[in-house]
């Protein structure tokens, strides 16, 4: 089995040339085969009937000696038979093995027939035709030699066409060079990248298919480059976040294993080991769901329903957050009916205004307002919390991202409420994004399409 690209390029060059060169010969011939034959045979038919009518105007001794002398005879050889089978010959063969005439070939002239022998089908090498004599008739049959131009050309055209096919070899050697060297250049880049070095250059400046092959080789060399430091990032933070909590329960068991604690720091550190082991069992259902969601194997359940119902029920569920701490809302919603998944929306709300109401100041006023065109229904919601920095703002829908540590440890969370309202709004083909200022709030604007698409 040949592996190699360089050769397989180049002996399919070698067998396409062969081939075609083989089958185009073949298919013109069928296809002159008629015409190639009636020009080849007319020469030799006319210079018959030339021999015919001098036979027919002179005694046949002086047609004799007149044939003799012909110069054509240069280029054909002549033999004329009689009934007994004997024939004279007129014409030197010049080492040229004649063809063989059978009686019966004889025959059938003297019957008044014309012979042909054509045995490739495209090339006449013997003509037989009756020969009228004043002494009777004879079988004459007439033989083309080659001249030696023909000989010549044909010496050419074999000679052209084994250096063409040399030269052609040549060239493809070497244009095959060029076609194979990016892709070696790809195949070691894939084994590098294969083993985690993502620092591979191709520096391939091609254009058409390899070009683009290279370049999208490379857009997806960023993208596992990419994949790769998420892979890290998410290792690392996943460690972090599972670390704090599993020190604090590990600090505070300890601490309870001391017989000198009270009943009140017991029940404390209880209560401390219970949050902490609730912060754990919320943090890893949050990351089978995003798993699930960025998965795709969470199949959307689209149902239709009014939205701003929704919406008012979410704000009613977490009554207890707001009500605390004295926050109200500000509605302004507008009666839509969407298409779309409603357990799956109702998480949106619950997280987008769950953090309203977390960043935001006691006392504060969160504004819900929803709006809609032709195509799509867009919702805002607004605090006037801690607010988010522009720099934040790019990276807010990751997982584990906080804005500020700081605040995080105050606010608590585990950074993936986002996450997943993101992978939410986008298998629902909507659009997220936020406009925020620190210290002046934060608005999150959701754009959903009123009837999502199934597939």
């Amino acid at each position: 089995m040949i592996r190699s690209l360089y050769i397989r390029v180049v002996l399919t060059f070698l067998v396409s040339v062969i081939g075609g060169t083989i089958i185009s010969f073949y298919v013109a011939t069928w296809i002159f085969e008629d015409k190639l034959n009636e020009n080849l045979r007319i020469p030799l038919l006319h210079f018959g009937q030339d021999i015919s009518r001098i036979y027919e105007t002179l005694p046949l001794g002086e047609a004799d000696t007149f044939l003799s002398g012909m110069n054509q005879l240069k280029s054909y050889h002549i033999r004329i038979y009689e009934e007994t089978g004997e024939f004279q010959s007129y014409g030197a063969l010049n080492g040229h093995k004649p063809v063989t005439v059978s009686m019966e070939q004889v025959i059938s002239v003297l019957d008044g027939d014309v012979v042909q022998v054509n045995p490739s089908g495209v090339s006449t090498v013997l003509l037989g035709m009756p020969l009228t004599t004043d002494m009777g008739t004879k079988a004459m049959f007439i033989e083309p030699i080659a001249p030696p131009s023909a000989s010549f050309i044909t010496k050419w055209i074999l000679n052209f066409l084994t250096y063409s096919l040399i030269a052609g070899s040549l060239v493809i050697l070497i244009a095959a060079v060029f076609l194979v060297r990016p892709i070696k250049k790809l195949t070691k880049a894939t084994r590098r990248i294969a083993g985690g070095d993502f620092s591979v250059k191709l520096n391939i400046k091609q254009k058409g298919e390899l070009g683009t092959l290279a370049r999208s080789f490379e857009e997806m060399m960023h993208d596992l480059q990419q994949l790769e430091q998420m892979r890290r990032d998410f290792v690392s933070n996943v460690s972090h976040e599972i670390q704090s909590p599993l020190t604090s329960i590990s600090g505070y068991a300890l601490a309870l294993k001391q017989v000198s604690i009270t009943d009140n720091e017991r029940s404390r550190y209880l209560d401390i080991i219970i949050a902490e082991a609730d912060r754990m069992s919320k943090m890893s259902d949050s990351l089978l769901k995003l798993s699930l969601l960025e998965s795709q194997s969470q199949q959307l359940r689209l149902v239709t329903f009014s939205l701003d119902e929704q919406i008012r029920r979410v704000i009613v569920a977490i009554q207890p957050q707001w009500s605390a701490r004295n926050i109200r809302f500000d509605l302004h919603l507008k009666a839509v009916r969407i298409m779309a998944d409603h357990d799956l929306l109702n998480q949106v709300w619950t997280n987008i205004l769950g953090n309203s109401i977390k960043f935001s100041m006691d006392g504060g006023v969160i504004n819900v307002s929803i709006k809609q065109d032709i195509k799509n229904v867009i919702v805002r919601i607004s605090d006037t919390g801690i607010g988010i920095s522009l720099e934040d703002q790019k990276r807010i829908f990751e997982r584990f991202f906080k804005a500020d540590r700081s605040h995080s440890r105050k606010y608590g969370g585990s950074g993936m409420g986002l996450a997943i309202v993101k992978q939410i709004v986008s298998l629902h083909q909507g659009d997220i994004r936020v406009e925020s200022e620190p210290g002046r709030g934060t608005t999150v604007i959701v754009t959903l399409p009123i009837t999502t698409p199934t597939d």
